[in-house]
């Protein structure tokens, strides 16, 4: 326990350094008095006028390290609920349509109607399309008359590849002049990041945490089966059924703002259950700080590797996720 004490606190401080690092490089870099003094004066803890490179590091890039920490988090508990409650190690929010249905959401706006809402227009879009795919799988299900894991995975893989299809079709349909904007887009980013969408991610990430943690004890007992879970008293189809609706709308949320950003919701899991073991009791919390960690560090990463020119952060995130998988198969093949 004081050795996962000790992780923990280290993993906090790690955090805070990437954060701050994220706010001080960029295309142009910035001395970290200058950034601190920002902060303060955003935050109204300084009587200082603000200043452009104030207004740069308080409105653009100070949200942009809070959401790639927020988004980072709920992912990683996303990815643990999932993991779990399908007792799949490969699951995450793509394989279940989530975050093909809040693309084919997003796409639809920026190649067929535009901002017709203003700069709500794509979250809400998304939003939408990821509470659609959500519920077309769940339909499913319900028709199927069970929760049973595989039946769980095959809808989601339905889902997915018919919102993927969707989402192709509107690209070669719509305008092509927003071809790059959609590109860029599926493949995640931190560049729509501001104030004023902050209530969602966090609202997001605040409702799946706090999901999590308090079924702690069902999930755990869920790691010894159905049959066991069962003579414990777990319900175990409405937890499944729930849980699943929980991740859908926190993914809705997050890929709303995000964009489509894969693997974070497959690699955290693994990452947690290493340092802390399968329970969820410290598992949740763990998973939260873990996936906080990659995202803000990938993001950092993609707008370093080409600068002046940023990189989309879901190719960070896909690229080490597909490293990691390798060995995540191969260490299963050793054992």
């Amino acid at each position: 326990m004081r050795r996962t004490g000790l992780i923990l606190i280290l993993g906090v401080a790690v955090l805070a350094a990437l954060i701050l690092l994220s706010v001080l490089y960029g295309t142009t870099s910035i001395p970290a008095a200058d950034a601190l003094s920002a902060i303060a004066t955003g935050l109204g803890l300084s009587s200082a006028d603000p200043t452009p490179m104030g207004r740069i590091v308080f409105d653009l890039r100070f949200p942009r390290a809070l959401f790639s920490a927020i988004i980072g988090a709920g992912l990683g508990i996303v990815g643990v609920v999932l993991q779990t409650t399908t007792r799949n190690d490969l699951a995450d929010p793509f394989l279940f349509g989530l975050s093909s249905g809040a693309a084919a959401g997003a796409v639809f706006v920026i190649t067929i109607t535009g901002d017709v809402l203003g700069i709500w227009t794509l979250p809400i879009a998304a939003f939408v399309g990821g509470m659609i795919a959500s519920g077309i799988v769940l339909l499913l299900v319900q028709r199927l008359r069970t929760s049973a894991p595989e039946k769980l995975i095959l809808s989601g893989l339905a889902v997915s590849f018919l919102f993927s299809a969707v989402t192709n079709y509107l690209i070669f349909s719509g305008d092509n002049r927003a071809a790059h904007s959609v590109i860029f887009w599926m493949l995640g980013g931190l560049g729509l990041s501001r104030w004023a969408s902050l209530p969602l991610v966090l609202s997001a990430l605040l409702m799946i945490f706090f999901y999590a943690f308090y079924r702690r004890r069902w999930f755990d007992a869920l790691l010894a089966g159905d049959l066991t879970a069962t003579s414990l008293g777990v319900p175990v189809h409405r937890l499944r059924v729930m849980s699943f609706m929980v991740s859908a709308l926190a993914t809705a949320a997050f890929v709303s703002v995000a964009g489509v950003i894969g693997f974070v919701g497959l690699m955290v899991p693994h990452l947690a259950r290493g340092i802390v073991g399968p329970l969820h009791g410290l598992l949740v919390p763990t998973a939260a700080l873990v996936g906080a960690i990659l995202l803000t560090a990938s993001d950092i990463l993609s707008r370093l590797l080409l600068a002046p020119q940023e990189l989309p952060v879901g190719i960070v995130t896909t690229s080490l996720g597909a490293a990691f998988v390798f060995v995540l198969l191969l260490g299963s093949r050793q054992r």
